[in-house]
């Protein structure tokens, strides 16, 4: 057995009656009022928190976490149970009581008489009987967009998917290790572990282990990233030697995918405008032990080194900044912050970013512009407006490149991973290439 302390995160359900206490409620609280104002990413509000309470133990921090997400995943059919009193105190004990399965005994500690009455009123609402948009906790104009891509009978499963934690993922580097030999290992380290359905590279955990620490992840040969963000570096199926692009690198996860992709051979640049968010992919690139990554931070998708490139790179991923609404699993609070307006606002961007990505590609090279949306606004329109725009650029099959990379998955010509569907975040998709010249 590996020293690795590999806990799993503890459910709710398995620490409420023992661990349950005023305190432990009153984190709860406090930090879900924080969430509920702040701007910044959830999941960075809460490492924050549990930063300056290091007095909270692991299961501690696990239930307080499950709570606040069950909140914020589900906030508009807690509101409508809250009878008008829409408070941080209320949405939580909602959500305890009538989603969390908690009894009045287990919840007495914090309850006073006032909210003992509403609660049962709370717990008798009928939910099924809400409004569809209210039921299935999304804003208005979201549902109403869904609605008009995905069949009446989708809604209900799409929507219950993305309400759902995510699993963690994790991939495997193929320069340090093979697939098997990091589920043995793994496994031999007491976790759940299981080779995931689609990425010959990919594993799927049970539970949330703290893996940090462990040695397979201090030595790169694992990296954390969901299933679906795996898909698009084969997609993309760079080769040794060639010259690539990771064109908005982001922390770098499918950067380092590439490159490994690459056996660590030819020239792979990682660009992105903000170094705060290159600065986080040096130390992953240090453990990935790959040499052939050059992170490079860029002005804007007009910045000179763009421009020098033109006409010279083999592939560039476009992993374009997006409303992040297919990632819904892991980003709740996504929901409540885009509207309409954000998401026009990006859409042009969208399409600034991919024709200035497209000028890297050599004649024969391959585009894939890529979001985690679920919108077609940030998607087949995009990608359907710039072939209108370079006709130099066809599409080509997702699912053919895919499955002669013996990835059998059904996705169509343009790529579309959805959580019931395929057990992965929601992904866009669609590769295309520069036609040779004749």
């Amino acid at each position: 057995m590996s020293a690795h302390p590999a806990v799993a995160r503890v459910s709710p359900a398995r620490i409420t009656a023992a661990r349950f206490t005023p305190a432990i409620f009153h984190h709860a609280q406090k930090l879900l009022s924080e969430l509920l104002r702040s701007e910044f990413a959830a999941d960075r509000v809460v490492a924050d928190y549990f930063r300056q309470h290091r007095e909270l133990g692991h299961a501690d921090r696990s239930f307080v976490a499950d709570a606040v997400f069950t909140v914020l995943r589900r906030k508009r059919s807690l509101s409508a149970r809250c009878a008008g009193e829409l408070t941080s105190r209320r949405l939580l004990l909602a959500a305890l009581a009538c989603l969390q399965g908690m009894n009045r005994r287990e919840l007495d500690a914090v309850l006073n008489e006032a909210e003992s009455h509403w609660l049962a009123h709370a717990k008798a609402v009928q939910v099924s009987e809400l409004p569809a948009a209210i039921r299935l906790d999304l804003p208005d104009w979201l549902h109403a967009l869904l609605s008009e891509q995905f069949a009446a009978d989708e809604i209900e499963p799409l929507v219950a998917g993305l309400n759902q934690p995510a699993p963690l993922d994790l991939r495997v580097n193929a320069l340090k290790s093979g697939r098997d030999e990091v589920l043995e290992r793994l496994r031999t380290d007491g976790l759940s572990a299981e080779a995931c359905r689609y990425s010959p590279l990919g594993i799927r955990l049970a539970g949330k282990p703290a893996l940090s620490q462990h040695p397979l992840f201090v030595d790169g040969s694992i990296e954390i990233q969901d299933e679906g963000s795996q898909l698009l570096g084969f997609l993309l199926q760079p080769k040794r030697g060639e010259m690539v692009a990771d064109f908005c690198a982001g922390a770098g996860g499918k950067t380092l995918l590439l490159g490994a992709l690459m056996r660590s051979q030819g020239r792979l640049y990682a660009f992105d405008v903000a170094e705060h968010r290159l600065a986080r992919l040096k130390p992953r690139l240090a453990r990935s032990g790959l040499s052939n990554v050059h992170p490079v931070r860029i002005e804007s998708e007009r910045d000179i080194k763009i421009k020098r490139l033109a006409g010279k790179l083999d592939r560039v991923l476009v992993d374009a900044p997006c409303s992040g609404l297919g990632t819904l699993r892991r980003n709740p609070y996504l929901k409540w912050r885009q509207t309409p307006a954000s998401v026009a606002e990006l859409s042009a961007r969208q399409a600034d970013i991919l024709a200035a990505a497209a000028s890297l590609v050599k004649t024969g090279g391959r585009l894939v512009y890529a979001t985690c949306s679920l919108l077609e606004q940030e998607n087949e329109a995009i990608v359907r407006t710039f072939l209108e725009q370079h006709p130099e650029f066809v599409l080509c099959s997702a699912q053919e490149i895919l499955g002669k990379q013996a990835i059998a998955i059904d996705c169509g010509e343009q790529l579309r991973l959805l959580p019931h569907r395929h057990g992965t975040d929601a992904f866009y998709a669609a590769a295309m290439e520069r036609r040779v010249s004749e």
